[in-house]
């Protein structure tokens, strides 16, 4: 089997499946509870809120545990819109956001907020110019993806963050839940809120962190409960947070020593794409090292991921949100793509688990099943 699906999910580390059997079976108390047990859960709790904490070189108050990437960017937007609506009702994201921010901003929209929608340039990237130019005295939040998660381009989070810090009316939401243990982005001083998600980094679906800066007031999406200090009540998944700390321990230790073999892997992948006639390369050269789009015009994409899969070999269209929608991908088209190339995209996702033999293996496949599939398309 080759998984080149990594973006949609990473396979879980061993260890990291483990552990959570461990705690599921033998910290099962509710961490609310009063009794010993609760607290021995409770205690568990905050000892993997310091280590994520410690691993994202922030404060522990500053972590909030969710269930994934799109609770955490609903939560960080909605919530924002919320709290300071009485301050302004403009936000600013862009055309080529994961639907999970974009569909939040269009729900917002019909209810009375003005959203900027910025256009990234010919490489997919968003400019520090562009968001300056749209900032009016009734911002409230900017928020933007850092890694984009179909073509891997790679937003200038930085330069924006430290653009934003001279209007500090004004808040500014990241997500990172392509570029955790990817793409390296400093939190602290640089972002207000920042959503991470387990099984991007061989953790468990379900489980998620967000960054919210210490002393920015949110409103939560919820009812019901002081959990994760009011802003995401609810009974604690404790085994899968365990479970998720040392995911991303593993992922980042991994990070330092494996991410130029990714890099290695996708560039090599680009350059025998770009041999083959018809086939055409969408990802910016400038990128996450992790994500390489093609396409190839005139067949279908779903027709030939799901040729792919009867080899053992599993790719992906677009986000795996929006695969099963039929239609252009938004971000190709917004990055200036026809409707044809914007409508014929794959996406190849690598982990720190895949290597360059099997890199070798899927481009004989690949090659043996688009000039297969061209044939038929020319009877």
């Amino acid at each position: 089997m080759i998984y080149f699906d990594n973006s949609a999910t990473t396979r879980p580390y061993p260890e990291v499946v483990d552990t959570f059997s461990t705690v599921a079976r033998t910290y099962f108390a509710n961490p609310s509870s009063l009794h010993p047990l609760g607290k021995e859960v409770e205690q568990l709790l905050h000892s993997a809120r310091q280590k994520v904490a410690e691993s994202l070189e922030v404060e522990p108050q500053e972590i909030v545990f969710t269930s994934g990437g799109t609770e955490g960017n609903n939560i960080s937007i909605k919530g924002i819109a919320s709290q300071y609506r009485d301050r302004g009702n403009h936000i600013i994201t862009s055309t080529i956001e994961h639907s999970a921010t974009y569909d939040a901003c269009k729900k917002l929209e019909k209810e009375g907020f003005r959203v900027t929608y910025l256009l990234p340039n010919e490489h997919g990237v968003i400019l520090k110019s562009q968001v300056e130019e749209a900032i009016t005295d009734h911002t409230i939040l900017v928020s933007l993806i850092h890694v984009n998660n179909e073509i891997g381009s790679i937003q200038p989070i930085e330069e924006i963050g430290q653009l934003l810090k001279t209007y500090p009316r004004i808040n500014f939401h990241v997500d990172n839940v392509q570029g955790i243990a990817k793409v390296t982005l400093p939190l602290k001083g640089t972002v207000d809120l920042c959503t991470m998600s387990a099984h991007k980094f061989h953790g468990l679906n379900g489980n998620g962190i967000l960054y919210v800066r210490k002393g920015l007031k949110i409103d939560s999406l919820f009812t019901g409960g002081s959990q994760e200090q009011g802003i995401r009540p609810g009974t604690e998944n404790v085994a899968g947070v365990v479970a998720m700390t040392k995911a991303l321990r593993l992922a980042l230790d991994q990070q330092k020593t494996k991410i130029f073999m990714i890099e290695e892997i996708s560039r090599w992948i680009e350059q025998e794409c770009e041999k083959i006639e018809g086939v055409f390369v969408n990802s910016p050269k400038k990128r996450a090292p992790h994500i390489l789009n093609i396409s190839v015009p005139h067949l279908k994409p779903e027709v030939i991921v799901q040729a792919l899969a009867e080899k053992e070999v599993y790719i992906s269209t677009k986000s795996a949100c929006s695969s099963k929608k039929n239609e252009p991908s938004r971000v190709l088209i917004s990055s200036g793509y026809n409707k044809e190339r914007s409508s014929s995209a794959i996406r190849l996702s690598f982990s720190f688990e895949n290597t360059m033999e099997e890199a070798i293996e899927f481009m004989d496949i690949f090659k043996e099943v688009v000039i297969s599939m061209k044939k038929v398309v020319k009877k």
